[in-house]
């Protein structure tokens, strides 16, 4: 079974800064779009911002400017570089990854985020 890996997340005052990362148990390629959601308590699931490419990158309108997604196909990762916190990017962050070949999507567990004085 796929396994994606979460880890980075944790407590931090607004205006810091956290890195994601999701190590994936699989290999990565050219073919696999990943990227990162996030659902906060009493909302829905959003996408955070995905990358099918290095040219080819999406981002939710809240976080454009504060966040950069990266990854690293020869480490089988994804990143998430998030600065600028706001107590309203408070929430548990989901890695994903999907085979756009068979379109089938892989979630890792999450790691919470907390932005908070």
């Amino acid at each position: 079974q796929a396994q994606l890996v979460e880890s980075g997340g944790g407590l931090v005052q607004p205006g810091g800064s956290l890195r994601l990362s999701c190590v994936a148990s699989y290999s990565i390629t050219s073919r696999h779009i990943m990227g990162w959601y996030r659902q906060a308590p009493g909302k829905q699931r959003e996408l955070v911002a995905d990358m099918a490419g290095p040219d080819r990158t999406n981002y939710a309108d809240s976080v454009l400017g504060r966040f950069t997604i990266s990854r690293d196909n020869a480490k089988k990762t994804v990143y998430l570089q998030m600065n600028s916190l706001k107590p309203e990017d408070t929430a548990i962050y989901y890695c994903y990854v999907n085979d756009r070949v068979y379109d089938s999507s892989y979630w890792g567990q999450g790691t919470q985020v907390t932005v908070s004085s």
